[in-house]
């Protein structure tokens, strides 16, 4: 387990996790729980990723289209994690899925909440942490649409954020910025990009920050125990 591995212990580390909890994955549900369990006991600080927004918009509403949106970016394994099930061994269809997406509702609206009142970003003295980026062309970060914090890509990645404090994201994986699952730090010092690929059979990273260093620790897709 990465925590492990990089001795977390809550009393005296502050963990930032930076969304994507769910989709592409046979322990979404597994996961939200164990995300749920961290930010109620220990206060982790728990920020919403995309992924984690489609989810909740399709659960939340009665609307195919954000049904597929969802279903068609990892959806079907989050689904499956919550009830138990193959689609493709049950033969899926629509009308499965409305009965699935009313099993979710009915017994895991705990986890929908909580999803749904995440963050979307977190500020230090030095740092900003966020699930996508920060758009350079607003002059206050803070007020750029909420689509922009958990979807944003090039525009961010490609130019400087004129900004004092580093951003830390997530989003884009590392190996589409550097051609390594690694951490990436921008020539320009002013971002650093921690997506591990590990949805896509890469990595999972963490960034440790301390007093002005940074440590880099990493595990395998493979390593992870599955009670992550």
């Amino acid at each position: 387990m990465l925590l492990n591995k990089v001795n977390y212990t809550p009393e005296d580390d502050e963990l930032i996790l930076l969304g994507d909890y769910v989709d592409r994955g046979i322990k979404s549900r597994e996961v939200v729980q164990r995300v749920k369990e961290l930010h109620e006991q220990f206060g982790v600080v728990v920020l919403k990723g995309n992924h984690d927004d489609m989810m909740v918009n399709a659960l939340i509403n009665i609307d195919d289209s954000l049904d597929a949106h969802w279903l068609n970016n990892g959806g079907y394994q989050t689904v499956e994690s919550y009830c138990g099930f193959d689609f493709f061994e049950e033969q899926f269809d629509w009308d499965t899925y409305k009965k699935a997406k009313d099993f979710i509702r009915n017994h895991y609206h705990e986890h929908i909440d909580f999803l749904n009142n995440l963050p979307l970003y977190h500020e230090t003295d030095t740092h900003i942490f966020v699930h996508a980026g920060i758009n350079p062309f607003y002059e206050d970060w803070k007020k750029q649409p909420d689509d922009n914090f958990i979807w944003i890509r090039d525009i961010f990645i490609n130019n400087i954020t004129g900004l004092d404090k580093t951003v830390v994201f997530g989003h884009t994986p590392c190996v589409y910025l550097h051609s390594s699952a690694d951490i990436w730090f921008s020539p320009l010092e002013d971002k650093i990009g921690v997506d591990g690929a590990c949805a896509y059979g890469k990595q999972l990273n963490c960034l440790e920050i301390n007093n002005g260093e940074y440590l880099m620790h990493s595990v395998k897709k493979g390593e992870t125990p599955p009670n992550f």
